[in-house]
């Protein structure tokens, strides 16, 4: 991807240059979170990542129709490990947006106003509460009794963790006073920075790693399938939101956690009630100050709507609620020299430059490492072997570098020249006219691209085999054991040489086979997923799955592509949210005969689940696509596309021939016009009130 494209405003960009950027955001994106959600070992500091995301999202606004941008933007943290027993949540457990400088935060005041039509004589109450860096987790309490305990997950289903969340003294058994029938408590299990010393200190004495910082050390506790290792690292719970609730006379999120205070939980103390922007902004300089005096990690604070009826009316966005917002604090920022930079090669053949630092504490924590990005980054910012750069972290992870001090460059400095042959195999490596990514373009031939296919064919969100990660993928591929996806599946005919290798005994071998056994059994969409076609990510293969519905009418149809079907193309490019950018990365990967032979080998040796067709409570609008012209006088623009959308309805911007309604308010415009000439249903705000009255009666 040109660098440079993402110095341009969106509207500048053709749409071309805004699918090369959107992919090459998104493949980061999925990159950190997986480092962050599931390995617990982030490589990219907070102000990076939410940079990203920040330029994805701004990006897809402008560009919606491409199928990475719904991925992206919907994903919430990371899907459960296999090695603990799944726990649908009965409300999703969402993420939050981000502000980072006080505009954003006047922004998003004004933003609820606007939504709720405040007018300026109306307070808009707003409960601050430090951000602390820790673990979600959601607590489910039946008639007053704690029956499970979950984490995130991938905000639809998490992990059940009861049995860890038990050893917690902040967690109460049961709750007495004043309880619903049903109450899911949801709140940041963390561990204190007295605890992670301790811990660290317990670590070194029996010779293993130490962990890089609290939050990783709370989730790799929290997650341990030995409940007496969590007890023995001491962690804690503060208690700030809810999930499922059967019924209850409660009007605000403070008298909420008012509630959870009474039963036993414990509740932040540097919680409290804001009435203004100005009053938030001085909280957030407040704590700011404090942050380093305090028993635990925060990085930054958050901003929840007071009235309960108005959060409800404002409902959430597909990974965030609308009426709350994290406020990150400034990134922290070191001095240190860049001793060396290595080439690591990714699964597609792109070549990352890794600068390796001389050490440095940043906040306690000990920093060696700063992903470079790519060639163009290096150039921009005139980063040479031997500078002294500055460094930035805004959470306790791997840092960025923000510039070269100049004034301290030697001349022993060295520029770095980008290699021209793949440092893995040692082919020649391409750079795209108009892309700042080198590529190796030697393919499978490629040991690291091989590896790293395999290693994402292994991963959770795909097949997920649990024990089986880089290191021994890497040692089975130097031994010819594992060549393809399929042979994984075929590893047990190594088993006598297995157990004379160091390190594989015969549980460990007992656990490896067993879990690959279990994983034989794939969901449809995750199997598209695992083979790693280019922009087919977790939302582009449910779509692909649910539209042909198993493995033999998706191949015969991708197939018809490949051979000049128009009807399968056709097909295939009308799904809604996939096209011809999707279609043509499909027929790329099905013009392969190698392959075609993986997808049947794997076939062969998987149980793939045809994709079921969830039934779900239908509305009059479900399925439709709905736009809205003219000013609405009952509600917003905004509280109407978000109450079409829970109703299960597509909102659009734009009247085409897949436009089902036109609700037209006051002050119309030309859509009217154009909604008759293609026949489209035009409804009046009262007409359309009285449908969904209708529909819900």
């Amino acid at each position: 991807m040109n660098k440079e494209l993402r110095h341009k405003m969106p509207s500048e960009l053709l749409e071309e240059e805004a699918k090369e950027e959107l992919t090459a955001l998104a493949e980061e994106i999925k990159n950190h979170d997986t480092e962050y959600y599931e390995d617990n070992n982030p490589t990219a500091d907070d102000f990076y990542y939410d940079g990203l995301r920040r330029r994805f999202e701004t990006l897809a606004g402008y560009f919606p129709r491409f199928p990475i941008s719904i991925e992206i933007m919907e994903k919430v943290g990371s899907a459960p490990a296999a090695s603990f027993d799944k726990i649908t949540h009965s409300e999703p457990m969402l993420s939050l947006a981000n502000a980072f400088d006080r505009e954003e935060v006047f922004e998003f005041s004004e933003r609820v106003r606007r939504f709720l039509r405040l007018g300026p004589d109306i307070t808009l109450e707003l409960v601050a509460e430090p951000k602390i860096d820790g673990l979600s987790a959601s607590l489910r309490y039946e008639k007053g009794e704690l029956v499970y305990g979950a984490t995130r997950g991938d905000g639809t289903t998490g992990e059940d963790i009861t049995k860890n969340l038990l050893t917690i003294d902040d967690i109460p058994k049961t709750l007495t006073k004043q309880v619903p029938d049903v109450l899911e408590v949801r709140g940041e299990v963390y561990m204190t920075k007295n605890a992670f010393k301790k811990l660290n200190i317990s670590q070194e004495a029996s010779g293993k790693s130490n962990f890089s910082n609290p939050r990783n050390a709370a989730a790799g506790s929290l997650r341990q399938l030995d409940p007496s290792i969590t007890a023995a690292r001491r962690l804690n719970f503060f208690a700030y939101s809810w999930g499922e609730v059967s019924s209850i006379k409660i009007d605000t999120h403070f008298e909420f956690l008012n509630l959870f205070e009474t039963n036993g939980f414990v509740v932040n103390d540097l919680t409290e009630i804001c009435v203004s922007v100005d009053q938030i902004l001085s909280c957030h300089e407040k704590i700011h100050n404090l942050r380093e005096q305090l028993p635990y990690e925060i990085d930054g604070m958050v901003y929840k709507v007071n009235r309960l009826d108005w959060q409800n009316r404002m409902g959430s966005i597909s990974r965030s609620p609308r009426w709350a917002i994290a406020h990150k604090f400034p990134a922290e920022q070191m001095e240190t020299r860049l001793m060396q930079i290595d080439i690591q090669v990714g699964r597609t053949g792109v070549l990352t430059p890794v600068g390796r630092l001389e050490p440095v504490k940043v906040g306690g924590v000990l920093v060696t490492n700063v992903t470079l990005h790519n060639e163009d980054e290096i150039q921009r910012k005139d980063i040479r072997i031997g500078d002294r750069v500055v460094i930035q972290r805004a959470g306790d992870v791997i840092p960025q570098v923000v510039r070269v001090n100049r004034n301290a460059r030697s001349r022993f400095s060295e520029k770095f020249v980008f290699p021209t042959k793949c440092p893995s195999c040692g082919n020649e490596t391409q750079r795209s006219e108009g892309e700042a990514a080198r590529k190796c373009v030697a393919g499978l031939v490629c040991d690291a691209q091989a590896i790293e296919r395999l290693k994402h064919f292994v991963s959770k969100n795909a097949v997920n085999i649990d024990g089986l990660g880089e290191k021994q993928i890497k040692s089975f591929w130097d031994k010819g054991w594992i060549q393809n996806p399929a042979d994984i599946f075929r590893l047990a005919r190594y088993s006598d040489e297995l157990a004379k290798l160091s390190g594989w005994g015969g549980k460990s071998i007992e656990n490896l086979f067993e879990a690959i056994e279990n994983s034989r059994g794939i969901r449809f969409d995750s199997f598209i997923y695992s083979l790693g076609i280019p922009q087919v990510g977790q939302q582009t293969a449910k779509l692909l799955a649910e539209n042909y519905i198993d493995i033999e009418h998706w191949q015969i149809a991708m197939i018809s592509c490949t051979q000049g079907d128009e009807a399968a193309w056709n097909s295939l490019t009308n799904i809604d949210q996939i096209g011809e950018s999707v279609g043509q990365d499909l027929l790329n990967f099905f013009n392969q005969q190698r392959n075609i032979d993986i997808v049947t080998d794997l076939a062969s040796e998987l149980s793939i689940e045809s994709h079921k067709i969830q039934k779900t409570a239908q509305s009059k609008i479900t399925g439709k696509t709905v736009v809205f012209t003219g000013t609405l006088v009952a509600m917003g623009r905004a509280e109407a596309k978000a109450l079409a959308e829970k109703l299960g309805a597509r909102v659009s911007s734009a009247i085409s021939q897949k436009t089902d309604y036109l609700v037209v308010g006051e002050a119309a415009g030309s859509k009217a016009k154009k909604a008759k000439q293609l026949g489209v249903s035009i409804l009046s705000e009262q007409e359309w009130r009285a449908m969904l009255y209708a529909d819900s009666a």
